[in-house]
């Protein structure tokens, strides 16, 4: 036959002038390409390795922590209150033996030195209670509230465990008082002399204003607390907020409890009633104030029930599923593809 340029051959013609078994027909589809097809989505129910929840998934964490120390009982939590005392009352004997032991400090550099009295102390002491469970009244007060606009506790409840852990707190806060004083290690304790003084003679106002901020910081510990799901995350959330409010000198009534006595039982010019009626009735107003107008109501409003009362059930949460799945279905194809197209190139 007549000689057929190589390059007109097919490779099914070519198969018959080399002799060779034929070829399977020629397809007509285009090659397939190097990038490989998006991976579906991860399964519903896959782990998840994140180390921090997303703000919905915070708020229900929060949600069921209420409800669980809602449905402790009054002698459980009144235990584990008296531990929370001497934890709040660890921090701030660790805050007043050196950051207000600063005296060159605080006349040089008043800055710093808040700064120095808030990083040690009362940090550690919240810390303490987030990892063993205690029960801290400033915090519950926030948490136990919001499983009951979730109608995950009752108003009886409610009721229960603020009262005990309240009344746990002092007692733990008391005792610690008195066992720091019998150590002396404070020596003339002057700091906490000044410290009590001070407390029990400021204006009622100031005193409330000043503690409704403190414990809209405290609870945000809480809250982002529960949100992180490693120790680092939750050591974090907490020091930041706890150490700010300690150096802007706002008002924690778990605090003062282990605070005013200690001034108290080391000599300072007031007395057991002033301590009461000045500070610790009036703060325990304010923080409780603080905790429901700046945490449970809001982000209730936002993740939970207040937010479908006032907008409908119809209205959608601020961070849907569907988002939540498409961004997560997203990052793991665009990963899934850079990893199988290199793959084929090689």
């Amino acid at each position: 036959p007549a000689p057929v340029p190589l390059g007109a051959l097919s490779m099914r013609r070519l198969s018959g002038y080399l002799g060779l078994a034929e070829l399977e027909p020629e397809s007509k589809s285009p090659p397939a390409p190097l990038v490989a097809a998006p991976a579906p989505a991860a399964a519903a129910g896959a782990p998840d390795f994140s180390l921090v929840s997303d703000p919905a998934g915070g708020y229900a964490a929060a949600v069921g922590a209420g409800s669980k120390k809602a449905q402790a009982s009054a002698g459980k939590v009144f235990g584990l209150g008296i531990l929370a005392g001497t934890h709040i009352g660890f921090g701030a004997y660790l805050a007043v033996a050196i950051g207000a032991a600063c005296p060159g400090l605080h006349a040089s550099n008043p800055g710093l030195q808040k700064m120095v009295f808030g990083a040690f102390g009362l940090p550690f002491g919240l810390f303490m209670i987030s990892m063993t469970g205690a029960e801290l009244y400033t915090g519950n007060a926030a948490l136990v509230p919001m499983a009951w606009l979730e109608g995950k506790a009752t108003a009886a409840q409610v009721v229960r465990n603020l009262g005990a852990s309240w009344a746990g707190n002092l007692l733990g806060s008391i005792l610690l008082a008195a066992l720091v004083t019998a150590g002396g290690t404070l020596g003339e304790a002057a700091a906490a002399q000044k410290i009590a003084f001070g407390k029990t003679h400021e204006p009622l106002l100031v005193v409330l204003v000043r503690a409704v901020l403190c414990n809209w910081l405290v609870c945000m510990a809480t809250y982002m607390s529960l949100q992180a799901k490693d120790t680092t995350g939750k050591f974090v959330a907490i020091w930041l907020p706890i150490s700010a409010f300690v150096a802007l000198g706002l008002e924690h009534t778990v605090a003062n409890m282990f605070l005013l006595p200690l001034g108290i039982l080391n000599g300072a010019d007031t007395s057991w009633t002033e301590a009461l009626v000045h500070n610790l009735l009036p703060v325990t107003l304010g923080n409780t104030a603080g905790a429901l107008l700046g945490v449970a109501l809001p982000f209730s409003f936002g993740f939970g029930a207040v937010g479908k009362k006032l907008l409908g059930s119809a209205a959608p949460p601020l961070i849907s599923d569907a988002a939540r799945s498409f961004a997560s279905s997203h990052t793991s194809s665009a990963r899934d593809n850079a990893g199988n197209q290199a793959t084929d190139l090689v």
